[in-house]
C-alpha cells in the first residue's frame, strides 16, 4: 500500500487534531502541541509501514504530545499576581463552555483522554481503547468516569 503526500494527511486531519489538543491541553498549549504533533509525524512518516489508521496515528502522536505538555506545566513557574488580558475565544466552537474545557483539563489523563476523543474526535470506544493502549471497556469506564467527575464539579 503506497501513502498518500503528507500534505493530504495534515489537510485531512488537521481540525480533529486541533480540536483534540484546544480539549486536552488549552489554548494556551495547543499550537504548540499541534505543531510538536506533525513534526514528529512528518519525521516518522518515510517509517511507517501502513496506513490504514493514519487519523488513529496522529491521534496517537497528539495525545503524547499532549501528556507532555503537561508534565511540562507542572514543572512551570506559578504565575504572577496580576493576570494578563483574558485570551481571544477559540475559533474550533469550544469557546460557549470554557469552564467545561478547563475542568475536563484537570481530569487524570487517561480520563482526559477518553472524554476529549470520545467528544472532541468522535471515536468509538474500541479506537479509544486502541490509542490509549487499553481494552474497550476500560476505554469506556474511563469516559464514564471522567463524565462522573465533571458532573461532580459543575454541581458544586
Amino acid at each position: 500500500m503506497t501513502l498518500p503526500p503528507f500534505q493530504a494527511i495534515l489537510d485531512a486531519h488537521r481540525d480533529d487534531v486541533y480540536r483534540f489538543l484546544l480539549a486536552t491541553v488549552g489554548p494556551a498549549d495547543a499550537d504548540d502541541c499541534f505543531q510538536e504533533t506533525f513534526l514528529s509525524a512528518l519525521r516518522a512518516y518515510p517509517r511507517l509501514r501502513h496506513g490504514g489508521n493514519l487519523r488513529g496515528w496522529l491521534l496517537t502522536i497528539a495525545h503524547r504530545k499532549g501528556m507532555d505538555a503537561h508534565r511540562a506545566r507542572a514543572r512551570r513557574p506559578l504565575p504572577v499576581e496580576e493576570l494578563p488580558e483574558p485570551a481571544a475565544p477559540d475559533s474550533a466552537g469550544m469557546d460557549g463552555v470554557p469552564e467545561l474545557w478547563s475542568q475536563v483539563r484537570e481530569l487524570p489523563p487517561k480520563q482526559r483522554a477518553a472524554v476529549a476523543h470520545r467528544y472532541v474526535t468522535d471515536l468509538s470506544y474500541r479506537e479509544i481503547g486502541e490509542l490509549l493502549d487499553c481494552s474497550e471497556e476500560a476505554a469506556r469506564r474511563n469516559v464514564h468516569e471522567g463524565l462522573k467527575k465533571l458532573r461532580e464539579a459543575v454541581e458544586r
